[in-house]
């Protein structure tokens, strides 16, 4: 089963584009992932269990580093959808 999932982070500090980078990035040396980026977003495609571990993985690695920071996820069930990333 595909996951697509949309998300979006918010570092609490003032310095916020470095982390957003650094996520980003983290989240396109996977090569097991389809990764697309916007102005607002990022969308993540993959098979659905690898793909929530990895995601589980790189938040908790950016709160370890930046402290505070709010993740706001759309979580999509990739099969059902009629045009993927």
């Amino acid at each position: 089963m595909k996951l697509v999932a949309e998300i979006s982070m918010y570092p609490l500090n003032e310095q916020y584009i470095p982390p957003i980078q650094e996520f980003i990035d983290r989240l396109n040396s996977y090569e097991n992932l389809k990764v697309v980026t916007t102005a607002t977003s990022t969308t993540v495609c993959g098979e659905y269990l690898p793909t929530m571990q990895l995601l589980a993985e790189e938040m908790q690695r950016s709160h370890e580093k930046v402290g505070q920071a709010i993740f706001v996820c759309k979580f999509l069930n990739g099969d059902k959808m009629v045009n993927e990333i």
